[in-house]
C-alpha cells in the first residue's frame, strides 16, 4: 500500500502560528517532504526523531522545482514509504503558509488522486494575513476596505483594476517578482506616492520591514538587497505601522543571546527569549554524569524507604531528576516518598517535584538559594522530630554551607553524591569565534559554574556583549573574571533572568529614541578593548 499524504500547512514561519493538528501530524510522519523555505527547526521539533526528511523545494542542482517536478516527487515519496503489512504510512507534506493559496496543492493532490493516494489537507496560517500583521499593518480600514492578492510571478494580472486608492494590494513572491510586479502596478496607474511595505522573512525574529512609496519601491528593492522569502503591501494602511508595530520594537528583537546551559535545562529560558524577540544558542558548559560508584546512593534510597530518614533536600533539578532515574532503576515511584518531609531550594527545583506529583513542605520565599534555604528550615526539636536524620542529594562539587548549616542546628546529615558535573567539550570553532568578536548581543549566566566553564572552554565575551547574571555569586564570578555585569535578575530564576535583560534592552531603545538615533543590537556596538570589572 502507498503511505498517505497530508498537505500540512507550516504557517508563514514563527513556529507559535503552527496548529495543533498539523503537530499532530508531524508526531506521526514516517517521511517529511518540505517545501521551497526549510522549516527542518519545525520538523526536528515535532516529528519523530531519525525521521525522513525529503526537500520538494530545490533540485539536485539547486534550482527550484516547478509544480509537476514536486507532484511526481510526492507520488514517488508515497509509493516508496508504502508498506506491505495492510497498514499504510504516513507521508506530511509540509507546505509553505496555507496549503491552499499560491503552493501548488491543487497540482500535488491531482497527482496523488490520479496515482490512488489518499490524502487530506490541514490549513495553515497563510502569510497573506500573518506577515502584515508581524509589521503592524493592517489590510484593511475604513479608507482601504478593499482587498487584493497577487502572485508575483503571475504575468496575466490585470494590474488596472488594484489602481483605485480604496484597494489594498498584497504581493508575494521573490524579491525580483516582487519588484517587477509593484513596477506594473506602478505603470497601471496607481499613484506613485501610495504607501510601500515590504517585509522579507516574515513572523521570524530576524524579520525586517521596509517603508517606501510606490514610486521609489524600485530603488529600495535593489539598494536593501530583500532576501526570500518577502512580501509586499501597498495602500494606506501601511501608514498605521508607526503606531501599530507591535513584533519589532519588541525590547530584545533581533538580538543574539547566547545561553550557556544544557539543551535540556535550557528550554524555558529560550521560550522566554523569543517572547521578548531574540533569538538564542545553547552552549553546554557542564556535563551531567552519574557518581563514579552508585552504592552510597543506592544505601540512602534504600534508607528513605526504610523511614531513615525525617527530610530529603532537594538543592537543583539535576538533583531531583537523579533520583527520579534511582527510583525508576528499583522500580519505585512518588508513594515512596510517604511521609517524609520535602524541601526545594527554589522554585524551579520546586517545580520539577510538582511535574512528578509532589508537593515540597519547603520552599524559601525571598534568598532561593542554600543560604535562604537554611534560614527557612527549622532546628531538630527531640520532641517534635521523630528522625534527626536528612537526605541530600547533590552535585560532587556542591558547597558545604548547607551541610554545616544543618548541622549546627541538630540535624545529622547524609551528603550524598547524585551526580557529576563535568565541563563540557569546547563549542564548535565558529562558536567560539562568535563568543570572542562580538557577535553575541547578550550572555545569561545562571551560575557560577557557568561562568567559570565557558570562559574556560571558549574564552571571555567580547566587550560589547551585555552580561546578565542570575544572582550575587554568579555575578561576583563573573567580575573575578574580568566581565562588568549589566544586569542581575530581580529573583534566582531563569524566568527572572531574561526579564531582567529585556528590561535592560528596553532602556537601550528608549535612550536612543530620546537621542534621535536609531536602535542599535550591542554586538553592532563593538569596542576593541574587552570588558572589564568596576
Amino acid at each position: 500500500m502507498p503511505a498517505r499524504v497530508a498537505f500540512v500547512g507550516a504557517g508563514p514561519g514563527d513556529p507559535g502560528l503552527l496548529t495543533l493538528r498539523a503537530a499532530e501530524f508531524l508526531a506521526a510522519a514516517d517521511v517529511v517532504v518540505i517545501d521551497q523555505v526549510s522549516r527542518e527547526d519545525f520538523v526536528a521539533r515535532h516529528a519523530p526523531e531519525g525521521v525522513e526528511v525529503v526537500d520538494a523545494g530545490h533540485g539536485e542542482h539547486g534550482q527550484p522545482l516547478t509544480h509537476a517536478s514536486r507532484a511526481k516527487l510526492l507520488v514517488r515519496t508515497a509509493k516508496a514509504a508504502g508498506t506491505n503489512d495492510g497498514h499504510s504510512g504516513l507521508v506530511v507534506r509540509l507546505m509553505d503558509g496555507d496549503p491552499a493559496t499560491f503552493n501548488g496543492l491543487a497540482e500535488e493532490a491531482l497527482a496523488c488522486q490520479k496515482a490512488g493516494i489518499s490524502f487530506e489537507v490541514v490549513p495553515g496560517v497563510s502569510a497573506i494575513s500573518a506577515v502584515p500583521a508581524y509589521a503592524g499593518v493592517p489590510l484593511t480600514a475604513a479608507s482601504s476596505p478593499s482587498l487584493h492578492v497577487v502572485s508575483g510571478g503571475d504575468t496575466k494580472v490585470d494590474w488596472a483594476r488594484s489602481t483605485g486608492s480604496n484597494v489594498t494590494v498584497v504581493v508575494l513572491g521573490t524579491p525580483e517578482s516582487l519588484a517587477k510586479a509593484l513596477g506594473d502596478l506602478l505603470d497601471a496607474g496607481r499613484d506613485a506616492a501610495t504607501p510601500v511595505a515590504v517585509t522579507e522573512r516574515g513572523t521570524t525574529i530576524t524579520q525586517v520591514t521596509h517603508t517606501t512609496t510606490l514610486g521609489e519601491v524600485a530603488a529600495l528593492m535593489k539598494s536593501a538587497k530583500v532576501q526570500f522569502p518577502s512580501l509586499a503591501v501597498v495602500g494606506s494602511t501601511v501608514d498605521l505601522r508607526d503606531r501599530l508595530s507591535w513584533f519589532e520594537t519588541k525590547p530584545l528583537f533581533g538580538w543574539n543571546v547566547l545561553v550557556p546551559r544544557t539543551k535540556d535545562q535550557a528550554g524555558s529560558m529560550t521560550a522566554r527569549l523569543a517572547s521578548y524577540g531574540a533569538t538564542s544558542d545553547v552552549v553546554p558548559t557542564i556535563s551531567v554524569e552519574p557518581p563514579r560508584t552508585p552504592q552510597q546512593m543506592e544505601r540512602a534510597i534504600k534508607g528513605l524507604v526504610t523511614g531513615r530518614y525525617e527530610w530529603i533536600g532537594f538543592t537543583s533539578v539535576n538533583a531531583v531528576r537523579a533520583i527520579r532515574e534511582k527510583f525508576v532503576e528499583f522500580g519505585l515511584d512518588a508513594r515512596a516518598f510517604a511521609g517524609l518531609k520535602i524541601a526545594a531550594v527554589g522554585g524551579v527545583t520546586a517545580q520539577a517535584l510538582r511535574e512528578w506529583g509532589i508537593e515540597p513542605d519547603l520552599v524559601p520565599q525571598h534568598d532561593q538559594s542554600a543560604k535562604g534555604l537554611l534560614e527557612a528550615w527549622a532546628p531538630y526539636d527531640d520532641v517534635l522530630d521523630p528522625i534527626n536524620r536528612v537526605f541530600l542529594p547533590r552535585a560532587d562539587i556542591a558547597t558545604d554551607t548547607l551541610v554545616a548549616g544543618l548541622q549546627d542546628m541538630g540535624w545529622e546529615v547524609d551528603d550524598v553524591t547524585a551526580y557529576r558535573t563535568v565541563r563540557a567539550a569546547p563549542p564548535p570553532a565558529p562558536v567560539r569565534e562568535a563568543i570572542k568578536s562580538g557577535k553575541f548581543d547578550a550572555v545569561c549566566f545562571t551560575s557560577s559554574s557557568t561562568v567559570r566553564n565557558l570562559v574556560g572552554i571558549a574564552g571571555k565575551p567580547h566587550a560589547s556583549t551585555v552580561v546578565a547574571c542570575i544572582g550575587p555569586a554568579t555575578a561576583k564570578t563573573a567580575e573575578e573574571h574580568g566581565l562588568r555585569v549589566d544586569v542581575l535578575a530581580a529573583e534566582p530564576s531563569a524566568a527572572s533572568l531574561v526579564d531582567g535583560l529585556a528590561d535592560y534592552g528596553l532602556g537601550l531603545a528608549l535612550a536612543a529614541a530620546e537621542a534621535g538615533e536609531s536602535v542599535v543590537r550591542p554586538s553592532a556596538r563593538k569596542t576593541s578593548s574587552r570588558r572589564r570589572a568596576k
